[in-house]
């Protein structure tokens, strides 16, 4: 049966007690921190209610495989955006689907990846498009102009693009929706200037420009700057440059060959000597800083390709500048999961808080939701704040929670539990109860 989850979220603000606001971490998703990682309740009701929450909060599935099933193994629901303006803004629910060659054979008896929508107000779930030749559809985010834009993460191209076969990597697509009907797309344009890369992490910032990553083990950083504001068919590729061997401080963005990043980006990055970080995965613009989420650097040796992960802070604007914000071992906790030990590991998407703060999942068994505070404390100046907190944990072991995402209620994440154990892929929301 589809789910309502507007009716959902009414009843369960109808029948909640009253609560009082936390005291730990404030704003409109205020809450007291959860003590640990659900390391002694995994397997526990993992299919309605998979994470482990903050007191005064519930959990609800928006959207699972009872009421959109696309593909024969799991529907791997991944990134989310709504439609943030226009008509009827915030209602509908846009997803894109992870598969790729080996696991996306399709229910119908075809083959591709796929971006599936969900109305909010009824839930009723369609898919909205999809391809033979799109391969681990990834990142997605809706446009100021109006439309949706997404991308592939996939390092080699196993079936490339029909209209540009030289690309060796995933590539980024817009998506135009019908103007009288947003469950439906009227086109869907691929944007091969934003670079042939392992594309995770997608970001516009104030001026239009668009902001890309390259998923790999020495990847980079990319800015898009486009001719024309809301055109993306034209334009100029940058990778970003740290100024020292540290990849932190004074940067710069440096031009790319534009024949070469419709190639491979990945090489047009390496010829100008472009940063390599190791996996930047997903980004979140908040005001002028661009938060990037690392899974794998290792912030105490810039050399080396291994570590718990960390994120990573560019200052925008004339002058760019890069830190690093969080990492375990500094203002995060190391995690020890054979002896239970909670910590700040394999940090992989992020999302815009309402009221500033930064929140960030982890690619982890047991995978956790933390958030950050850009405006706590740095008590032993030490160059990391000191607010990192710890708001939910997966117990659905073998899962991974992907897509975290705010519309526009500010008291709701959004957040899809993907490759489930139950075999049963979902969106589900995290409510503060009002």
């Amino acid at each position: 049966m589809p789910k309502s989850f507007l009716a959902v979220a009414v009843a369960t603000a109808c029948a909640a007690n009253a609560y009082a606001e936390p005291t730990v971490v404030n704003g409109p998703m205020g809450f007291d921190p959860i003590p640990a990682s659900a390391y002694l309740q995994g397997g526990v009701d993992i299919e309605a209610s998979p994470w482990v929450i903050p007191a005064g909060f519930t959990q609800s599935i928006v959207s699972d495989e009872s009421d959109l099933d696309l593909y024969v193994a799991e529907d791997w629901n991944d990134m989310n955006t709504v439609n943030e303006s226009k008509a009827h803004a915030g209602r509908f629910l846009y997803r894109t689907h992870e598969v790729r060659s080996g696991n996306d054979a399709r229910l119908d008896g075809g083959l591709g990846g796929s971006v599936s929508v969900v109305d909010l107000n009824t839930g009723d779930a369609k898919e909205l498009a999809t391809r033979y030749d799109w391969e681990a559809l990834d990142g997605i985010v809706w446009t100021p102009w109006h439309t949706i834009v997404f991308a592939e993460e996939t390092i080699t191209s196993v079936r490339p693009d029909p209209d540009h076969p030289q690309a060796t990597s995933g590539l980024v697509y817009e998506l135009k929706l019908d103007p009288s009907d947003p469950t439906r797309a009227e086109s869907v344009t691929v944007r091969p200037q934003l670079g042939a890369l392992s594309h995770e992490g997608l970001e516009i910032d104030a001026e239009g420009n668009v902001y890309v990553i390259d998923e790999n083990r020495t990847g980079a950083i990319y800015r898009f700057v486009p001719d024309t504001r809301g055109d993306l068919a034209s334009g100029q590729l940058y990778a970003l440059k740290a100024m020292s061997t540290s990849k932190t401080g004074a940067a710069e963005w440096v031009a790319l060959d534009m024949g070469q990043v419709q190639v491979s980006a990945r090489e047009a990055a390496a010829a100008v000597g472009a940063t390599s970080y190791c996996r930047p995965e997903d980004m979140e613009r908040i005001a002028s800083t661009l938060y990037v989420a690392l899974t794998c650097e290792d912030v105490s040796n810039p050399a080396s390709t291994s570590g718990p992960g960390a994120v990573l802070a560019v200052q925008l604007g004339n002058a760019p500048s890069v830190s690093y914000v969080v990492a375990a071992g500094k203002n995060a906790p190391v995690e020890n999961r054979a002896a239970g030990v909670t910590g700040f590991r394999g940090v992989d998407n992020l999302a815009d808080g309402p009221d500033g703060k930064l929140w960030m999942v982890e690619d982890n068994a047991y995978s956790d939701i933390w958030v950050f505070d850009p405006d706590s404390k740095d008590a032993n100046r030490d160059g990391y704040r000191d607010g990192v907190y710890l708001f939910a944990s997966l117990k659905d072991v073998g899962a991974e929670g992907t897509g975290i995402y705010f519309g526009t209620d500010p008291k709701t994440l959004f957040v899809n539990v993907q490759h489930s154990d139950t075999g049963n892929d979902k969106t589900m929301v995290i409510t503060k109860r009002k």
